[in-house]
């Protein structure tokens, strides 16, 4: 399979109210086909945020964007562009990352997320000494993390949940 130069095309999702930043690598092709984050059929991103919410699965864009913003929840990828090939993050080259500081500027970002090993790697080395903040590495929602399940995936994400409604845990991240 070929590489191809992909440009990030979906806008970040976030607000003043954005408390928890989450971060993927990059959008599938599906996700730029559908214009929003995680929307190959087999991602387990939303499954899983049902599931610690407590909630009944998502319907469409609107329900997403609705609770992220309602949640404290800002969305985004640390990659703006690269060459790829399909979706596969390990063959990911020529890195230009997000520029991030719009999102912690406006919003209240004390702790951010990312989702997987690549989304992780790539702001340790872009974005963390810029910004000053460290990021929590989460498994991958994506179908290529087959070795975790999705109740795994549930205990482990459940830290987000824990920290955007933890008033202690958000004034420890970001004292006053």
């Amino acid at each position: 399979m070929e590489y191809t130069h992909v440009v990030h095309s979906i806008p970040p999702l976030y607000n003043e109210e954005s408390r928890i930043l989450i971060l993927g690598s990059l959008p599938s092709p599906k996700s730029r086909e559908a214009g929003f984050f995680y929307a190959h059929p087999h991602n387990r991103f939303w499954k899983v945020l049902a599931r610690i919410y407590e909630r009944p699965d998502f319907q469409d864009v609107e329900e997403k964007k609705q609770f992220l913003l309602q949640n404290g929840i800002a969305l985004w990828d640390s990659i703006y562009e690269c060459d790829i090939r399909g979706a596969s993050d390990a063959s990911i080259r020529n890195v230009v990352p997000t520029d991030l500081g719009k999102i912690i500027a406006c919003g209240k970002i004390c702790r951010i997320f990312a989702n997987g090993k690549a989304s992780g790697r790539v702001f340790d080395k872009y974005q963390a000494k810029a910004l000053g903040r460290e990021a929590v590495t989460l498994p991958s929602t994506s179908p290529a993390n087959a070795a975790w399940s999705l109740e795994a995936l549930v205990g482990a994400w459940r830290i987000v949940k824990e920290c955007a409604e933890s008033e202690a845990y958000l004034l420890e991240a970001c004292p006053l």
